[in-house]
């Protein structure tokens, strides 16, 4: 018996193509669950009212960086990832040296360097110094002998017979803090993951 295998140009020429429209659809579905996935973390990140600027961290990119191919991958992370990690874990929060957070009130103000006033900074600012006050129930305080101005903030008392003089609270003092978890971020990558399977078959059918 005598056996004779012939290849058919075609089935070659066939084969290729198939593998090719595979790779352009592997491809094309990550590039568009990078995107999707992408969009849907700073979609969460400006719903939970943590600003534009947070949300613009996150960025994606698809490998190969040219071309297509079966083994295409796509990332996506953020370029503030402790901030982002912090509202999508919900942390405990405690103080360096292990005393006190100071939580500043809206007498305080804010920073001229941004985000949260310390109270080192405080006291620089108004040459007010800051008093300590224990509470048993409840957080303690730091309190200033001053005034408050127009806008609420606590400012030093020009009153020679100390009218409209008070103690004003400048910061809470709490031992630790969890920071309410606002994100849920691997929700939505679990969804884009899910998704790839029939965005490939999508592509491929639709690209044969």
């Amino acid at each position: 018996m005598k056996l004779k295998l012939d290849i058919d140009p075609n089935l070659v020429a066939m084969m290729q193509a198939e593998i090719d429209a595979g790779e352009k659809a592997v491809t094309g579905a990550m590039l568009e669950a990078g995107a999707g996935l992408k969009t849907a973390w700073r979609g969460q990140i400006t719903g939970a009212g943590l600003g534009r600027r947070l949300a613009n961290s996150i960025r994606n990119a698809a490998y190969p960086k040219a071309g297509d191919s079966l083994n295409a991958t796509a990332l996506v992370w953020s370029k503030a990832p402790v901030i982002v990690g912090a509202h999508n874990a919900g942390p405990l929060i405690r103080s360096r040296d292990g005393f006190w957070l100071a939580i500043p009130t809206e007498a305080a103000g804010k920073s001229l360097r941004g985000g949260r006033i310390t109270p080192g900074e405080w006291e620089r600012r108004t040459g007010l110094p800051l008093r300590f006050i224990y509470r048993r129930h409840g957080p303690s305080l730091l309190v200033a002998e001053g005034r408050l101005n127009t806008k609420g903030r606590a400012v030093a008392s020009r009153s020679k017979t100390g009218r409209g003089r008070a103690t004003v609270p400048i910061f809470l003092l709490v031992p630790q803090v969890r920071l309410p978890k606002r994100l849920d971020l691997a929700k939505e990558a679990e969804r884009a993951a899910d998704a790839v399977p029939g965005k490939i078959v999508g592509k491929w059918v639709k690209g044969r």
